[in-house]
Parts: C-alpha cells; structure tokens; sequence
C-alpha cells in the first residue's frame, strides 16, 4: 500500500496495526490523522518515538481521551499545545452526557496543561477556553492565577466561568501584571468588581475601568474618582465618557479638563440647559470668559492658536541652539502655549506652517500624528496633542502602541504627502 493510498483506502485492523509499528515515520504520521483508526492504535501511536506522529494523534479529535493525560506530558512543545487547543475545541461539540466523560477523562489532562511549564502552552490553553461556558472551573482558575498575562489575560478578560466572587478574590490575591486591566475590560464588570479593581490604586486598570461603558460603578465611587482626578491625566476622557455622571460631576470636571475635553463635555447629550449654563460659568471663573467661550466651542472651536501668529523666529532660534527637545515641549503644551508648540512643529518638522495648521484645521488624528513623528517626537507626546491642541475626540484619538507610533512610517509619510498636496491646492 502506497502513502496514497494509506491516506484514502480502507485499512483492516491488522494491517493498520502492521503500519503502526512501520520504519517509516511518515507512514505511522499518516496513519495517526486518519479518523476511522481504532482507539488502541491511536493509543499506541500517541507513544511514538516521533514527535509529529505523536502530534498527529493529539491533533486527531477520534484519539480516545486515554490518550490526552499521555499526551499532556509529553516531552514536544507542539505536541502538548496542540492537545490543549483540540481539546477546547472539542468540548462545545459534545453531547451533554459525552462531556461528562470527557471532563472525567481530560479533567486531568487540562490540569497538567494548565501547569504546563512552557508559557506558550499554557497561552493556548488560556485562550481556547476563555469563551467556553462548561470549561472546569479549577482549571480556569489556575489559569488566571497565571503569572505571565499572556496566560491569564485571556480568562481574566472573557471567561464567563468566573464569578464575580471569584474575580473579586483574584483582584485581592493580586494577579499577574497587567490582569487587573484585563478584568475591567470585561463586559458587564459588576460594581463589587469595580470596588476591588478601584481599591487597588492601580491607575491604567482604573482608566480602563472607566472606559467600559459596561462596567458598573456607584455614584459614590465615580465621586471619590472625580475628587482624585484632576492630577491624574489618564482619567480625564473617560470621565467625560462615562455614559452616567453623578449628580453635578460635570460642574467639577470643568475645574480642571484640557481644553479638548470641555468641548467633548460641553457636547454631552445629557446636560440640561441649567447644568450645561453651570459648567461655562465654572470655565470662565477658571481662565476667563473669553478664553472659555473658545475652550467649550461657542466661538469656533477652541483652536484659537491656529489665528495666532506662531513665534517660529523665537522658536527656530532655540532650535539652533539645540534647547528646543522633548522637555521644553512638553512644558509649553502642560501650560497650554500652544502657538509655542505650534511653532516647534513646524519648525522641527520643517513644514510649512500653512500645512500644519491644516492639519489641526481638519482635527486629523493621522495627519498630528505624522506632523509630530515628522518632528521626531515621542509617540505619547503626539497623543497629548492630539488630545489637548487637536480637540480630537477621545473614540478617534490614535493612542501610542508602548514607544511606538501606531501607524506604520510609510502610512505617516503618506499623510505628510497629503495635507502637502492639500496646502499647495489651497494656497494655488
């Protein structure tokens, strides 16, 4: 019989069991996919010297589940993590009384996977069963115990098996880095959970809480946020997200929001007149009536430095100097002097200051982004502008990716290319 034929023909059981004892590895591999193999030679094969049959017959959903606590401890990497994601795959496809005794027969299987010492194989577990209802409960909970958040982030975030208890208890015990934020991305975070994620102090994960439309959190809790607010930037767009505030939140938010995020308050959907009259007077009892009819949008946008002669001299000369960096930029645009950043893009960018301020003009989120990586500044510094010169709404704001510029270079210099094209067209 040719390897052809092994992969199509009938086999008996006695020449299936001549095949699995061949020299050939290639022949046993073929006979350890096949689907209509008898229990003991996928058995028998799941001991196989080589890796990739033994691979085989963890990949081959009619592999008896004698076969998984062999294969869970095997010495391959592939091998184990393939069993771990056939055998999440497999469970929703059961029968109610098949589950059964699969769970009595992989139950052990899940746990050594789960104990798995390569991260890799633990992750693919994780993330086979985060979205599996009838998934062991143990097992769930040692993954999100894990201490790598590749492993456990995935159940921490999505699996429904968790309860609430449980999370809280898991928040408590204190998870791996970063699994605190992936709770508070779950849907529907109950205002128990939300409790224990805030009495952490941990700001991201808080951030995050807030950004969850979902979550619950009581009005007692979302004061005490407020009240901490106003030295904790990361807060700030979510607050004037959160789709409920308490009562006169939006008062004690104008007292200290960027400039980008009044307007973003000021729109807000459910302010009545009397509140929404409350929040421009707390803006003009903070920086002026004029400044603060700009800042909430009642007198074309709050962008006012974009009518302002940007000190380009002034600011090319610290340039040539070499004092024009990173620190004297992010000072300029904390204290809200935007024609100074203004000018410190266009003049570390070398562009022309008609196509900058194009670029705020059309609140593009890509084109701030490429004029800022464009002057060689940091990816987070080009989300501040974004934020609080660009006005851009906190949905549409292209958040750095760690040090990193989300777009790609060849997607920044196309936006450069662009608004190049734009300015030349408006000025022709």
């Amino acid at each position: 019989m040719n390897k052809e034929e092994l992969h199509n023909e009938a086999i008996s059981y006695e020449i299936a069991k001549r095949l699995a004892r061949d020299d050939d590895p290639e022949v046993r591999r073929i006979l350890a996919q096949r689907k209509d193999m008898k229990p003991e030679i996928l058995y028998f094969l799941a001991e196989d010297t080589d890796a990739t049959v033994r691979q085989a017959v963890a990949n081959n959903l009619s592999a008896p589940p004698q076969t998984d606590v062999l294969l869970a401890k095997d010495d391959d990497v592939g091998v184990r993590g393939d069993l771990a994601d056939k055998i999440a795959r497999l469970m929703p496809e059961l029968s109610a009384d098949e589950q059964d005794k699969a769970r009595r027969t992989t139950h052990e299987a899940l746990e050594v996977l789960a104990r798995d010492q390569i991260a890799k194989v633990r992750g693919i577990l994780s993330d086979a069963l985060k979205d599996i209802a009838d998934a062991p409960a143990d097992v769930i909970k040692i993954l999100a115990m894990d201490t790598e958040i590749e492993v456990s982030g995935p159940v921490l975030e999505f699996s429904p098996v968790l309860s609430d208890d449980d999370l809280v208890q898991i928040i408590e015990k204190g998870p791996a880095k970063g699994g605190v934020n992936a709770i508070s991305r779950r849907v529907g975070v109950a205002e128990v959970v939300s409790e224990a994620i805030v009495g952490t102090n941990d700001i991201n994960a808080i951030a995050e809480l807030l950004s969850n439309d979902s979550a619950q959190i009581r009005e007692a809790t979302l004061d005490d946020l407020i009240e901490r607010a106003p030295e904790i930037d990361l807060w700030h767009a979510p607050l004037v997200g959160r789709p409920k505030l308490p009562s006169g939140a939006e008062i004690r938010l104008a007292n200290f929001l960027a400039d980008n995020l009044l307007g973003v308050l000021h729109e807000r959907a459910d302010l009545d007149a009397e509140t929404l009259d409350a929040v421009k007077v707390a803006v003009r009892e903070r920086i002026g009536s004029d400044d603060a009819a700009k800042a909430v949008g009642t007198d074309g946008g709050g962008q006012d430095f974009l009518n302002m002669e940007a000190p380009i001299d002034m600011v090319g000369r610290l340039y040539q100097a070499r004092k024009l960096d990173g620190k004297v930029i992010g000072k300029a645009l904390n204290a809200g002097d935007f024609s100074f950043v203004l000018a410190a893009l266009i003049v570390r960018a070398e562009l022309d200051e008609i196509l900058v301020k194009r670029v705020f003009l059309e609140k593009s989120a890509r084109g701030i982004c490429a004029v800022s990586w464009k002057a060689d500044l940091p990816a987070k510094m080009s989300t501040q502008i974004q934020q609080r010169m660009g006005r851009i709404a906190p949905s549409d704001v292209l958040m750095e990716d760690g040090d990193n510029y989300r777009l790609s270079a060849d997607d920044l210099q196309f936006q450069i290319d662009f608004f190049t094209d734009l300015a030349a067209k408006g000025t022709g």
